[in-house]
C-alpha cells in the first residue's frame, strides 16, 4: 500500500484547512519543495499535492511550487482546479505524474472520458463526499450526486484511480471513515486512494489490513498528522509495505 503525504498549497505556502474551510488554515510551512524534500528523505515515493487556491478559484494558482516539487524526482499526484484540457496538459507537463479530476468530473461525464482516452493512468478522479453526497468547487457545494454513483460512473469510463475523501473526518484527526472507504471499494473495480481523518500509526495499520482483504486499496493519503507530529513518515512507510 502506498502512503501519501499531503502538501496542500495556498498563497505558495504548505497549509492545512479544518474540513475544507478556509477560514480555519493552519500555515505549517513557507517553502512547499522544502517539506516534499524532508518527505523524499523519509522514503515516500509519491506526494499527493492538492492547489487550494485553485479548488476555489477553478484554476491553479500554485504551479510554481508544483514544478518546484517535482523537480526532486518525486512523483506529484495534483488536483485543484483542473478543469480545462489545456489545464490538464500544462500540468502533466510541467512534472506531475497523474492529475486528479474533482468538480469537472460531477459536471462532465464526456470531459473525463477525452482525458481518459488521451492519457489513460495518468488521470485520477478525486471524489469528495459529504454525508455521503458528493461536495464540488473545494466543498463549497453539495450536490445532490451519491458518491458511489459517480465512482461506477467514472469507473465504467475507464478511471483507472479514485480518490475518496470523506469530508467529515478530513484534518479532523478522528480515524478514517473505513466503513464508507470498504463500501467504495465494494462498488468499483478501479484503484481507491483513500483520504481523511487518519490520525495515529494504527489508522494505517487498519488499513493496510483492509488492503488484504480489498487489493484495490492503492494507498492512503496523510496530513495534518504528519504536521502535527503526531505519525512519523518513515514508520507509516514500513507499515504499509506490511
Amino acid at each position: 500500500m502506498i502512503v501519501y503525504p499531503a502538501i496542500d498549497l495556498r498563497g505558495g505556502r504548505c497549509v492545512r484547512l479544518e474540513q475544507g474551510r478556509a477560514d480555519r488554515e493552519t500555515v505549517y510551512a513557507a517553502d512547499p519543495a522544502e517539506v516534499a524534500a524532508q518527505f523524499k528523505a523519509a522514503g515516500a515515493a509519491w506526494i499527493h499535492v492538492v492547489d487550494l487556491d485553485g479548488a476555489f478559484a477553478g484554476e491553479p494558482q500554485n504551479l510554481a511550487s508544483l514544478a518546484a516539487i517535482a523537480a526532486l524526482g518525486l512523483k506529484v499526484e495534483f488536483g485543484g482546479g483542473l478543469r480545462t484540457r489545456a489545464m490538464v496538459e500544462r500540468v502533466l507537463a510541467l512534472g506531475a505524474s497523474r492529475v486528479v479530476i474533482g468538480t469537472r468530473a460531477a459536471e462532465s461525464e464526456a470531459f473525463v472520458s477525452e482525458l481518459v482516452q488521451a492519457h489513460g493512468a495518468r488521470i485520477a478522479v478525486g471524489i469528495d463526499a459529504k454525508d455521503g453526497r458528493v461536495a464540488v468547487k473545494g466543498w463549497t457545494d453539495t450536490t445532490a450526486t451519491g458518491a458511489i454513483a459517480l465512482a461506477g460512473r467514472m469507473d465504467a469510463l475507464g478511471v483507472q484511480t479514485i480518490i475518496y475523501t470523506d469530508i467529515g473526518t478530513d484534518g479532523m484527526l478522528t480515524g478514517p471513515n473505513l466503513p464508507a472507504q470498504e463500501a467504495m471499494l465494494n462498488a468499483v473495480r478501479c484503484q481507491i486512494i483513500a483520504s481523511g481523518g487518519v490520525s495515529v500509526r494504527d489508522d494505517v495499520a487498519r488499513l493496510t489490513e483492509l488492503k488484504k482483504r480489498q487489493p484495490r486499496l492503492d494507498g492512503v493519503i496523510v496530513g495534518k498528522a504528519l504536521y502535527e507530529r503526531r505519525v512519523d513518515l518513515a514508520d507509516l512507510l514500513a507499515i504499509a509495505r506490511g
